[in-house]
């Protein structure tokens, strides 16, 4: 198959690239380069033959148009996006332009290539999600695919009304159209402005690391190379017009997940512990969601999914990838607003 996938030299982007090229597609790599993007994320397959990049903004249509009818992709996979909750704070607008526009003119594009084409059967369009959209639950409950939008942030409404898009597209065009809506994800190329490389490059640093409120905000994690499966899984055998909750199985509070890798780094890096010394709390963030956790059911039952690493394990590696690659993070921390405090404007 070839694939089409947008926001390929982001952060989970990548992760769905290298598995697809590992396991024998053919990618084609649209993004932009915008401030969060980084090449070497897909150094270790761009010089495989199924590898092509096209560095296009979804915000241009007839860029998005010209690659469909020059690279000919059998599905598409859609992970550009805006996706920092703090920038989106600070400047909505780049947030509106890209989610909403961008997912415009991408589906346009699709819809307009699938039709010349004769409506193939197997053409897919996976738009990825997020559960931001769903809102903030409560000590209790988990979000299935049914519950009801209710984003809170800049960010999350943008993702909320793309993903109204695309199932609008289905209903009304036809289009085969596949959502799914992951937990937090973490791991190895974590772009250095959310939490987990944030914690992991602040204790490095021996600089205090933030912790938003009283560090009580619930997140489930989501191991990014389980994330790029279960795409790919979805992509294959998913049922089309449908939903997928991704979720990682591992809920934890903020401040326990930070004290985690403060420990994990006691251990792997102990000439600078005990690194919790360094934790401060901080302000909280504006409307920030006390919990979010996903339901998984669906997934596990209809395609035989389910996450494959645990918290323990998943920071061990992350924390070991980030000691060992210096080289790619240190760069990334001169970029537009990396290591600032952003998200206070309201």
């Amino acid at each position: 198959m070839k694939i089409l996938v947008t926001g390929g030299a982001g952060f989970i982007g990548s992760a769905v690239v290298r598995q697809a090229i590992t396991a024998g597609h053919q990618v084609v790599n649209l993004d932009a380069l915008t401030y969060a993007a980084c090449l070497e994320n897909v150094a270790s397959v761009a010089d495989d033959p199924g590898y092509t990049f096209e560095k296009v903004d979804i915000r241009d249509r007839v860029g998005v148009a010209r690659v469909f009818a020059t690279r000919a992709p059998d599905a598409v996979m859609h992970l550009a996006a805006e996706s920092h909750v703090d920038r989106s704070i600070d400047g909505p607008g780049a947030f509106i332009d890209t989610n909403v526009t961008g997912t415009f003119n991408l589906l346009e594009a699709a819809r307009a290539y699938w039709l010349a084409r004769g409506r193939p059967a197997g053409f897919r369009f996976h738009h990825i999600s997020t559960d931001e959209v769903y809102g903030s639950l409560g000590a209790a409950g988990k979000f299935t695919e049914d519950t009801p939008y209710d984003p809170r942030s800049p960010y999350s409404a943008s993702k909320a009304a793309s993903d109204h898009l695309v199932r609008a597209w289905g209903e009304t065009y036809g289009l085969p159209v596949l959502v799914t809506n992951c937990s937090n994800n973490y791991g190895p190329f974590h772009f250095p402005e959310k939490l987990i490389p944030v914690v992991i490059l602040k204790a490095l640093a021996g600089q205090p690391i933030p912790v938003y409120g009283d560090g009580s905000n619930v997140r489930d994690w989501l191991f990014v190379e389980d994330h790029a499966d279960a795409l790919l899984t979805v992509l294959a055998r998913g049922q089309v017009g449908r939903t997928y909750n991704i979720g990682g199985e591992n809920e934890a509070r903020n401040i326990d997940l930070v004290r985690l890798i403060c420990t994990t780094l006691d251990r792997l890096h102990p000439q600078t512990a005990p690194h919790d010394r360094l934790i401060t709390f901080v302000t909280d963030r504006p409307g920030h969601d006390q919990r979010y956790a996903i339901d998984p059911t669906r997934i596990r039952t209809e395609l035989g999914w389910r996450p494959s690493v645990t918290l323990e394990q998943g920071i061990a590696q992350t924390v070991a990838w980030y000691l060992k690659n210096e080289a790619w993070w240190r760069p990334l921390l001169a970029r537009d607003g990396v290591g600032n405090r952003l998200g206070v404007a309201s």
